[in-house]
This record gives structure tokens, C-alpha cells and sequence, in this order.
């Protein structure tokens, strides 16, 4: 059993589209909704314990002579540890998704690179990856820290989490602050107590 994360270059649920191949004077419609085996896959390259639904449909449509515009909806259903926990959270994600592709947008150069004001507009190349575009908003989606109904942080601010059928391990380490003020006392001549 393969046991490694997939890249996103290994999860696929369409092939690039040719620009070359595209109708300048229709748009595109695209629906895309993949099956159990590659939502698993899916949910192993983003660290999920599961992807229950994924939907991502929307149009490609030409924008003047040269450009395209993809106009898209991401629904997905997914399970996340909680971050306090560790018990399964189930969140539902449903986000619009908007890129234009421009074939006068100049390519990056250099080691340093300043970020557009418009974050939706890419430079257009030979195809449009469709799949690339719904895992990357998938991915941009996704809750950072997940909480489970009710999950609070201790007031301390320690966490006595463990996996389930697991002992949790205590916190003895001595806070490193509190070593720093004992040492400067020391160095002072007086004492910590």
C-alpha cells in the first residue's frame, strides 16, 4: 500500500484544456464531480480525513479576442481533526471562484515578485488545468484551525490532547520564560524567591 501523499499533479479530474481548441464565440460549461477513489486521493494530498462531496461546475467564457474568464462555484463537504480535540469536524464549503486569463499579462521574472492588486488575473498559456483551478480554490478554502462544537483552549494554554486509545503526555517543561527571570536574579546577585 502506497502510503505517500499525491501531488497535485497526480490528482486529475479533467485534462488541461487546449486553448487553441476553445470557441472564441461560446463559452465552455464544465462540471466536475469525481468519485469516491479520487475524492480519497484528494483528501490524502490536503491532509483531510475525508472528502465526502466535490463540485466544482461553472463556464469558461471568451473575454474580447484574446482572453478567457472562468467563472466557477466550489462545493465540498470535508473532515477535518479539530485543532483542540482531535475529533472529526465536518465543514461545508461553497465559494465562488473567479480567474481571468490574459494573454498580454506579462510572466514574472526575477527571484522577487510583487504581488497584483487582482489576484484573479493569470497569465493565459497554451491550455487552462480545470483541475488545478478546483484544487487550488479547495485548498484556499479549507479551515486553518477547525474547532469541534465546544472545544476550547485551557486558560493555561496547554493542550492534554492525545489520539484516541492514547495517554496524553504531560506538560512538565518549565516555561522558558520563567528560566530567563532565575538566571537574570543569578547574574544579579539576588535571588529568584
Amino acid at each position: 500500500m502506497d502510503n505517500r501523499q499525491p501531488d497535485i499533479s497526480e490528482v486529475s479530474l479533467c485534462t488541461p484544456i487546449r486553448v487553441a481548441r476553445l470557441d472564441a464565440r461560446k463559452p465552455l460549461e464544465f462540471d466536475l464531480q469525481p468519485d469516491a477513489a479520487v475524492r480519497m486521493q484528494i483528501a490524502r494530498m490536503l491532509g483531510l480525513d475525508g472528502l465526502r462531496k466535490f463540485r466544482f461546475h461553472g463556464k469558461l467564457r471568451p473575454l474580447g479576442r484574446q482572453d478567457w474568464e472562468l467563472k466557477a462555484c466550489l462545493g465540498a463537504t470535508i473532515v477535518q481533526p479539530c485543532a483542540v480535540t482531535l475529533d472529526p469536524v465536518v465543514t461545508r464549503i461553497d465559494e465562488a471562484v473567479q480567474r481571468r486569463f490574459l494573454a498580454g499579462m506579462p510572466e514574472p521574472e526575477g527571484l522577487e515578485v510583487e504581488m497584483p492588486e487582482d489576484d484573479s488575473a493569470e497569465p493565459l498559456g497554451n491550455a487552462i488545468d480545470i483541475s488545478t483551478l478546483a484544487l487550488e480554490a479547495l485548498a484556499l478554502a479549507l479551515p486553518a484551525f477547525p474547532r469541534a462544537d465546544g472545544a476550547e483552549l485551557p486558560e493555561d494554554g496547554t493542550l492534554q490532547q492525545a489520539p484516541p486509545g492514547e495517554t496524553p503526555v504531560e506538560n512538565t517543561r518549565a516555561n522558558p520564560f520563567a528560566a530567563l527571570a532565575g538566571l537574570k536574579h543569578k547574574l544579579d546577585g539576588t535571588s529568584s524567591e
